[in-house]
């Protein structure tokens, strides 16, 4: 959220045929991919013959604190935009080479991080790491040395709100990701309670803060709103105070230790509200199986840019299938970070290749005006950054697989299972 996240112009539509080429290609550049992911020695990964020299792309990833599953398939997913973009031509001819940096999920060291790729390391471009909370320091830093700082998955107002123009983001907003699933539930339920809880991240908060407003302003209610800050380790004392209001309809702001926290919590205490909304969490594919238990995923929902299987071109089925191979997991078990990330290095190739420089100031100045197309969806920018060809979407758990439910009108959008099974009772 994806937050983790949910845009692009998604037309979720059925699958385009490739051919037996591409993706014998793909498959061959997934082969050398464990040795990449890991760190370990083995051969080295197949790229095009053509490209000459090379171009460095620095990142700062969470491999520790507070993000480091999310910040883990960030990394993950910049490591498939590498293995991808070697095989289609490179970046203006060029071999591309990730660098990496950990940050604990700090933003101070993100602000080390970030000054050391662009001084030290002298990398040519740089990407944003996981969260608005390090996507803020790692824009103030690239826009120091005029370096463009395109990512996908730190969306939150502040990062906007700072008034800089080097700051571009490929994914949805905060601000919108959850209108569509606000409009849904006043569509479909009567004004009745709402429980709303939020983690306070820049990103996840004002999702569920949009709902909330939404529906207030419809004559919904609000019986509980816990607000608690990212350090919280002991989620029970919230999740008892939203079963006591037995509302039906739960919406939350959640990061993925939280989010899954909750689930365990109101499955143990039978509580099974109608809809159940989170901001991240379920977007993690397998990762949230494991967490909650195969039997309890069914019915939850969550906003995201994307999903497994999503119809948005060539590029996505070849992405998926070299995730699938290097990361050693099914496509139904693929993180949407996977997708965010790397959009945000296939927009920024996009760019790259049409203006055939590596200069920042040009670069910049054709992310500004252009169209791009990515993995998620359309691109393009408003001057603050915000991907305004981005559409919100929703998905939904259903039977063991992620599918989009909302908007309704969007083509091979799966129709939404409401109300959701009692905990327990998915059937795969």
């Amino acid at each position: 959220m994806k937050q983790r996240h949910l845009l692009g112009c998604r037309g979720a539509g059925g699958r385009r045929r490739f051919t037996t080429s591409v993706l014998a290609a793909a498959f061959a550049v997934a082969a050398a991919a464990p040795a990449l992911a890991t760190g370990a020695a083995g051969a080295a990964p197949r790229v095009h013959k053509g490209l000459k020299g090379t171009v460095l792309i620095g990142a700062s990833v969470s491999l520790s604190g507070d993000f480091s599953a999310t910040g883990t398939t960030t990394k993950e997913g910049y490591q498939v935009f590498q293995q991808w973009i070697n095989t289609h031509g490179g970046m203006d001819g060029k071999k591309v080479v990730f660098k990496f940096l950990s940050d604990g999920s700090s933003p101070t060291q993100v602000t080390t991080n970030y000054q050391k790729l662009i001084t030290v390391t002298h990398v040519n471009f740089v990407v944003g790491p996981y969260s608005t909370l390090l996507t803020k320091p790692a824009s103030v830093v690239a826009n120091r040395y005029g370096q463009a700082l395109v990512e996908g998955i730190g969306g939150g107002p502040s990062v906007f709100a700072a008034g800089l123009h080097n700051v571009f983001d490929v994914s949805a907003s905060a601000a919108y990701q959850g209108i569509t699933y606000a409009k849904w539930i006043a569509k479909t339920y009567k004004p009745q309670p709402v429980a709303f809880a939020a983690i306070t991240t820049p990103f996840s908060e004002p999702i569920v803060t949009g709902i909330r407003k939404y529906l207030l302003a419809r004559h919904f209610t609000a019986p509980v709103f816990k607000v608690y800050p990212l350090e919280t380790s002991d989620w029970t004392p919230i999740a008892s105070a939203i079963e006591a209001t037995h509302a039906k309809i739960v919406a939350l702001a959640t990061q993925p230790p939280d989010g899954n926290a909750f689930i365990q919590d109101f499955a143990s205490a039978g509580y099974n509200p109608t809809t159940l909304f989170e901001v991240s969490g379920p977007d993690q594919g397998q990762g949230f199986v494991k967490a909650v238990g195969k039997q309890n995923t069914t019915g939850v929902m969550w906003p995201n840019t994307w999903y497994p299987g999503a119809a948005e071109g060539p590029v996505n089925k070849q992405m998926e299938t070299i995730a699938e191979h290097m990361l050693h997991v099914k496509l139904s078990g693929l993180s949407a970070n996977i997708a965010e990330a790397f959009s945000a290095a296939q927009v920024l190739a996009e760019a790259v290749n049409h203006v055939k420089s590596l200069t920042n100031a040009k670069v910049m100045s054709y992310l500004r005006k252009g169209h791009f197309t990515s993995v998620q969806g359309a691109v393009c920018f408003l001057p603050t950054g915000q991907n305004k060809c981005a559409q919100p979407f929703v998905f939904q758990w259903q039977h063991g697989n992620q599918v989009a439910v909302l908007p309704p009108t969007k083509p091979g959008v799966t129709k939404i299972m409401n109300p959701k099974p009692h905990w327990g009772q998915s059937k795969y």
